[in-house]
């Protein structure tokens, strides 16, 4: 998972998402199947998996997109790269446990949630760029993303989220949901690690 340095100054939501994601961001960088230099088609198949358990419970909690921001489930890229013959066997057919999200989510708390999902597509277009011809002929649809690349939908994403989340309260309810958005990937990507805030 990736997000870019816009040069937001230290009062700014992006700026604070940053410092309380920051050690959460490089534990999970270092460790996800396609972090090695000789990540495989398996690696690649691992790494869907786990995107998709973490993604499936955040899509239901997520089911209205905080005000400003466009819908996008990823599912379906995911669930189409799954199905890809050059995977056929090399990935488990069980899905792990859901993580149990909050029922009421304040809405800076969606947008902190938000904050991941959107940065992940920055790391996936990384990651495409890297193991296309490595991986090839598998498409890698997913990382591969839009057609125009992620960065217009983070712009629009940054200034939406700037918008909506502006004051102390609301900037540390976005820094709590995007520090659970990264402890349940971690949770994931590490069976039994119990989720602390840090």
């Amino acid at each position: 998972m990736n997000t870019t340095n816009d040069g937001a100054g230290d009062a700014d939501v992006l700026a604070a998402l940053r410092r309380a994601t920051a050690s959460r961001h490089a534990a999970l960088d270092s460790q996800l199947p396609l972090s090695h230099e000789a990540a495989t088609l398996s690696d690649y198949a691992s790494h869907l998996v786990l995107l998709r358990n973490w993604l499936v419970p955040l899509h239901a909690a997520l089911a209205q997109s905080p005000a400003g921001l466009p819908g996008l489930n990823r599912l379906v890229e995911i669930e189409r790269d799954l199905a890809h013959p050059s995977l056929a066997g090399l990935f488990p057919t069980h899905d792990a446990s859901a993580h149990c999200w909050p029922r009421d989510m304040s809405e800076a708390y969606r947008w902190g949630i938000c904050y991941v999902v959107e940065g992940s597509q920055l790391g996936g277009s990384v990651l495409y760029q890297r193991l296309r011809e490595r991986l090839a002929p598998h498409p890698l649809d997913y990382l591969r993303g839009a057609a125009e690349g992620p960065g217009p939908r983070w712009r629009a994403f940054m200034l939406a989220l700037r918008a909506n989340v502006k004051d102390e309260a609301g900037i540390e309810e976005a820094c709590a949901g995007a520090c659970d958005a990264f402890d349940a990937m971690l949770v994931l990507a590490f069976p039994g690690r119990v989720a602390a805030r840090v």
